[in-house]
Parts: structure tokens; sequence; C-alpha cells
């Protein structure tokens, strides 16, 4: 009884944390409440995001914002044609010492730091978007044959412009699956326009606050780990990534129709990641088929590729999604 009376307390801290995180946020950030909320799921379930939208729509203010709110060292790097991939991951460089040895020295690059904003992703090379990759999915950079752990917690945020696409470099479905999220970032309605321009174009206003401590983020993170799921709950989750296979018997119509390739084992995993989290961001200590509904469209529209079909008819994932959702029962 004991037990269970401490479990229930954890989940209900949880629940206070993420609830005064995501509020600190919103004094910030307008209108973008789903996206806020979906964001602080991917970073307590320790994955990593990638966002996109147009110009503009605060994409970067989330990101500074975020970081300043749970006091986390913030970098950003924009990512253009000539970028190196040493200007993320940083150098090894020869220095003098007042002896006069010369020693070989690793100077790191900005990819080592808590949160990292890689701004507009899709317009470096393939080799500097790789470089990024070691770092996402084994969270360290090797140089010169030694391995560098990048600084815990450590959060990619990248961004890019989906009506831009000259001069870009499509990201590899290898590196896109390697986002635990994709989101889609909308733009601002009549309401929550006018409130940013009051916000932004009149006195400074309130400062940020800093909500949760490094600690208590990493701590948070085990909890997430710690979240029982039932039986029937990760059935459901491997059905749902099972039936974006064409080939599949659980694939829907439009998967049929539409669907090339369909989700690796990680958008099952992130399905349940992200279940897990929500379920204490709800207070609540076991996963539900409702939390995994909740983000199955971020966790897999950038897991399926559409053939030529669906791209001829301007069909997209979500389309797909909504119809899987609707007839795939839990």
């Amino acid at each position: 009884m004991a037990q269970a009376a401490d479990v229930e307390a954890q989940a209900k801290e949880f629940a206070e944390t993420f609830g005064k995180v995501r509020a600190e946020i919103g004094k910030f950030i307008v209108g973008q409440a789903p996206i806020v909320e979906q964001t602080l799921v991917a970073l307590f379930a320790g994955g990593h995001v990638l966002l996109e939208g147009l110009p503009g729509l605060g994409k970067t203010s989330l990101v500074k914002t975020l970081s300043a709110a749970l006091d986390l060292q913030f970098s950003r790097i924009q990512f253009t044609p000539d970028l190196m991939p040493a200007d993320i991951a940083g150098t090894t460089v020869l220095r003098e010492g007042e002896d006069g040895r010369r020693t070989f020295e690793f100077q790191r690059g900005p990819v080592f730091s808590n949160v990292v904003l890689t701004d507009e992703i899709n317009r470096a090379t393939p080799k500097t978007q790789s470089a990024l990759l070691e770092a996402m999915q084994e969270g360290s950079v090797t140089m010169g044959g030694t391995t560098h752990a990048l600084p815990q917690p450590f959060f990619v945020l990248a961004t890019q412009n989906p009506i831009e696409l000259e001069g870009t470099y499509p990201l590899p479905e290898a590196q896109l699956d390697r986002f635990l999220l994709k989101l889609l970032v909308p733009r601002s309605n009549m309401d929550d326009l006018v409130k940013i321009l009051n916000r932004t174009t009149g006195e400074a206003g309130q400062s940020l606050q800093k909500v949760v401590a490094k600690d208590r983020l990493l701590q948070m993170r085990e909890l997430v780990r710690k979240v029982p799921v039932a039986q029937p709950v990760t059935e459901y989750a491997a059905r749902l990534t099972l039936a974006t296979h064409a080939d599949h018997e659980l694939a829907t119509p439009l998967v049929k129709s539409y669907v090339r390739f369909g989700s690796s084992p990680r958008g099952a995993q992130a399905l349940l990641l992200c279940g897990k989290v929500l379920a204490l961001a709800n207070g609540r200590y076991h996963v539900a088929v409702e939390d995994l509904r909740a983000v199955a469209r971020p966790a897999l529209r950038h897991r399926m590729i559409l053939n030529f079909d669906g791209e001829a008819s301007g069909a997209s994932t979500d389309k797909v999604l909504d119809e899987m959702l609707a007839k795939i029962a839990p």
C-alpha cells in the first residue's frame, strides 16, 4: 500500500512540474499550446524534435524559451550549404604551451550543449547532416579516434522550411527516423496574432522564470522509463506501426494505395515513450490507448514515405494516419 502511495505521489509531482514548465513557456509563446506540449513530451521522453513551418512562426523563440525555463545551456547552429562537420562537432587544434611544447587539443563545437537548435537543417549538405547523426543517436562525438560524451540532457530541435526547396538537401530517411517527433507548426489565428503584436511591439514584459533544474529533469526522464505499459496497449502500438506498411494485413486502403515504405520499430518506441510522458503529465502511472492515439501523428508522420500516387494526389501522411486511427481499433 505504501508503494502504491509513493507511485501516485511521483506521478502527481511529475504532472505538477510538467504543468509549471508548460505554463511558464505559455507566458511567452502565444497560440502554440499543442506544439509546446508535444515538444515537452519529446524532451521528457529523451528524444529529439523536427519542427516544420514557415519562417516567423516562433520556432526559434520556442526553443530559446524552453532552454531558459529549464535552466539548460542553449546553442544555435544556422545550417548553410558551406557548413562543415567540424563547425558542428568541433575540431582538433595544435596549441603551443608556455614551455614551447606543442600538443593537440580538441576544441568543442556548438553541439556540446544541452539544447541545440539546428536552424534550417535541410540547407546543409548530407555530409554535414550526418555529423549530427552520431550526436543524436549515441550522445557522443568521435574525433581523432577519441569519443567525447555530450552533456546530459542532450536535446536537438531542428527546423526546416517546407516551401523553400531550392538549394536544399532533403533529410534522408535514416536521419528523419532519429527524430522522436515531427511537429507541424501552424500559422497564428487573428486573436493570437494580435496578442503577439501587443507583446512584441510594446515595452519589455516580464522575465522568464527557471522552473526545473537540470538534475530534476534527468530524474523525471528516469521516471518515464519506469512507467508500466499493459500488454494490450503495447500490442496496439505494434498494430499501429505495422499498419503503416502497405503489404501488411492491417494496412488500411489509403496505406495500400499511397504508402511506399512504412515506419521502423522506432515508431512504436516513440508511441510508447511519448505515451508514458503523457500519462505522467496527467497524473497517471499507467499508459492508456488514448495516450498513444494522441501522439500517433507526430510520432509516425515522418516515418512513412508516400509513393508516386500519393505524391501526385496531394495526399499527406496525416490523412493516411487519420484513416488508420479511425479503422484500427484498440
